[in-house]
């Protein structure tokens, strides 16, 4: 066996039949290549994360055959996000998501991204907006000084892929950190290092993401995992599906339509070109990873 795969739900209700679908390919594509499992539990948003929503998420997994070799929760990584904090070029921010919207509207400016206003302040300059953040309670947000403006990823699916790379958030500000305010790109990237993994299978609407996360990594010493960014299940509209397209979660399909845990699997194989299976040893055996549809699958 080598290297690792992982799924990383955020617990903040139940997986849908999307999330479903690509939990059993991220299971599929690490153990049809021999590696390990991990299931990463991504709980740092505590607004929205819940204890009991996770256990939920991973019941629902478990119904569906996917099994895994170690459960990691986000929340208790804090030293480790702290430890490769301290390793990378970085500089405080004090601005406001209005502060941002508005710099990043301005002329010449490339949308949505981070205008650059906090790097290059005086000495001098910081701790007048360092204190007034301290008088308001809150603190300032700390982000890469970043000194790429891109950088490429090559993807299983989507093949070479190069995205903007700016100075993005690694811990979040506001008001006075509670020990929970680690961005995701951090987190995730060091996870993903510290657990060895390299295999990373999920949705391509996290595709944009790889370049900045591929770069953090190069920073940080690892090598970029192989990526395997999924096409997304698709209501009749062509939106990604989502809680309010009716029952698509395993429990809602259970409780609405009478579909038993064999049937999601019957479909999700279906979805990925395998009809008549329903289970997931038989989705597994005949799994191909170089077959994943390159088109999205389209929620009926």
């Amino acid at each position: 066996m080598h290297g690792s795969g992982r799924y990383a739900p955020s617990p903040s209700g139940d997986l849908h039949f999307g999330n479903l679908r690509t939990a059993m390919v991220a299971w599929l594509a690490a153990r049809s290549t021999g590696r390990e499992f991990i299931m990463r539990v991504e709980d740092i948003d505590t607004q929205r994360s819940s204890m009991d929503s996770a256990h939920r998420q991973l019941e629902d997994l478990a119904a569906l055959g996917i099994e895994w070799d170690a459960v990691e929760y986000q929340s208790d990584n804090g030293a480790r996000y702290a430890a490769a904090l301290d390793k990378l070029p970085t500089f405080e921010c004090y601005c406001s998501r209005k502060d941002i919207q508005e710099a990043s509207s301005a002329p010449h400016a490339i949308p949505g991204q981070y205008p650059g206003t906090c790097r290059d302040l005086s000495p001098q300059q910081r701790e007048s907006k360092r204190e007034q953040l301290q008088a308001a309670g809150r603190v300032p947000a700390i982000r890469l000084a970043s000194e790429a403006s891109s950088w490429r990823v090559h993807d299983l699916l989507h093949g070479d892929y190069t995205g903007d790379v700016d100075d993005f958030i690694l811990r979040r500000g506001g008001n006075a950190n509670q020990g929970r305010d680690w961005a995701y790109n951090l987190a995730v990237v060091v996870d993903d290092g510290a657990r060895g993994i390299d295999q990373v299978v999920r949705g391509d609407d996290l595709l944009s993401s790889a370049p900045r996360q591929a770069y953090l990594a190069h920073l940080l010493g690892h090598e970029a995992p192989e990526y395997i960014h999924v096409p997304l299940v698709v209501n009749a509209e062509g939106k990604r599906l989502a809680k309010r397209d009716g029952a698509v979660t395993l429990r809602q399909l259970r409780e609405q339509r009478s579909v038993g845990d064999a049937d999601v699997v019957r479909m999700i194989a279906e979805s990925l070109g395998y009809p008549g299976l329903n289970t997931a040893q038989q989705l597994l055996d005949a799994f191909d990873v170089e077959r994943i549809p390159r088109r999205p699958h389209v929620w009926e």
